[in-house]
């Protein structure tokens, strides 16, 4: 008998996250860290990835959205021992009004696609940003 563990399949949390424009301009939420981070959040046992977003970002801005496209997908390392898969969808906003701050987050915010590569954010959000401004036109 070894003493040595049986092999583990590594285990995360994944996260559904969301690129969604209002006016041309891209919505972002400030986090505890003060980071910027795109709306969306852990899928729950028998939520589809996209029934996921679309709820997740109703409950953090009061918005309606579609989900489109993946645009990115990534493994986000938090800290030490806690990493989270990230997958990365456009959403076209079916809302007509401003997006509301939830109590998840400090502020909700709209960006001109052009100040998002100097935001505090990680730059995998960035990539997936910038991917979905591209397909949209955006500048």
């Amino acid at each position: 008998m070894s003493d040595q563990p049986a092999w583990q399949p590594a285990r995360f949390p994944v996260s559904i996250k969301g690129v969604a424009a209002w006016g041309g301009e891209i919505l972002l939420l400030r986090n505890e860290r003060d980071e910027f981070e795109l709306p969306g959040g852990k899928i729950e046992i028998d939520e589809t990835p996209t029934s996921c977003l679309a709820r997740e970002i109703q409950e953090e801005t009061g918005w309606n959205v579609a989900v489109a496209d993946i645009l990115h997908s990534w493994l986000y390392h938090i800290k030490e021992g806690v990493d989270v898969f990230v997958v990365a969808y456009g959403c076209p906003v079916l809302s007509d009004k401003p997006p509301r701050v939830s109590h998840e987050h400090k502020e909700a915010r709209l960006f001109k696609p052009a100040e998002v590569p100097d935001l505090n954010m990680p730059e995998d959000y960035k990539i997936a940003v910038d991917k979905w401004c591209r397909m949209q036109g955006l500048e």
